[in-house]
């Protein structure tokens, strides 16, 4: 039986990139999406004509019951899960100032990206197998703390205290939990409403000179998820070309 990774928040973007890359390593994939069936049903059909297997499963993050629900449902499906991938997060393309920032924007950043990330922590922590892996998504913004990111700040760095303190929570059962945490990457989220200079402004942020493709991203999940990561453990890994 092959091991199981449930991805969230994978219908496009980094979430994608590293389902595929998931699948390229042999996992049983799970696409998790909250609307966008469509997109969900090309990652899927991306990898089964790869000769991959990956299933589509709806779960909006921000609701324990609906994480509940997927990891049921994968089980039925596919028999077991073995690493959580803890993808789905938002950024509002507005960001303003943190006095200047709404009650909506706030309360939905926390709801997605922090309460999201819990909750599918919470169910990974008693349903993985034995030597199964958790990998969590912060952000390097953690890092450069620059001004307008406050709230979406405040959920990742929640992350990564929340990352360290259940590898050690976990003791005894083998299991590792770790964060990926990406600097400026090419996605369409990234992209949209930036100028091309300030595009090229970011990408020269790093000593490398461009912008993390989801590729680069995935490839640090896949060494995290496979046989090699096995004693990195309550770690966040900064996948951000030398940034910060």
């Amino acid at each position: 039986m092959k091991q199981v990774a449930i991805i969230t928040g994978a219908s496009r973007g980094i979430g994608a990139a590293v389902a595929q890359r998931l699948a390229k390593d042999g996992f049983a994939v799970v696409i998790n999406y909250a609307g966008n069936v469509a997109e969900a049903d090309k990652v899927v059909a991306a990898i089964t004509a790869d000769g991959g297997t990956a299933i589509a499963i709806q779960a909006d993050v921000a609701q324990s019951a609906d994480v509940r629900k997927l990891f049921d449902q994968t089980i039925a499906q596919l028999g077991r899960v073995d690493v959580l991938v803890n993808n789905a997060g938002i950024m509002p393309p507005q960001l303003p100032h943190l006095s200047a920032t709404d009650d909506d924007t706030f309360d939905r950043l926390v709801a997605v990206n922090l309460k999201g990330s819990f909750n599918a922590m919470r169910e990974a922590s008693t349903r993985l197998q034995q030597g199964g892996r958790i990998i969590n998504f912060s952000s390097s913004l953690v890092g450069t703390l620059l001004p307008g990111y406050s709230a979406y700040v405040a959920t990742k760095a929640g992350i990564e205290g929340m990352t360290t303190i259940l590898a050690k929570e976990l003791r005894g059962k083998n299991i590792t939990v770790n964060a990926v945490a990406p600097g400026p990457t090419a996605t369409a989220l990234f992209l949209d409403g930036k100028t091309p200079e300030v595009v090229e402004r970011l990408a020269k942020m790093a000593p490398l000179e461009r912008l993390g493709t989801p590729e680069d991203i995935a490839n640090a999940v896949s060494f995290l998820a496979g046989p090699d990561g096995g004693w990195i453990n309550g770690q966040t890994l900064r996948a951000n070309g030398g940034m910060v």
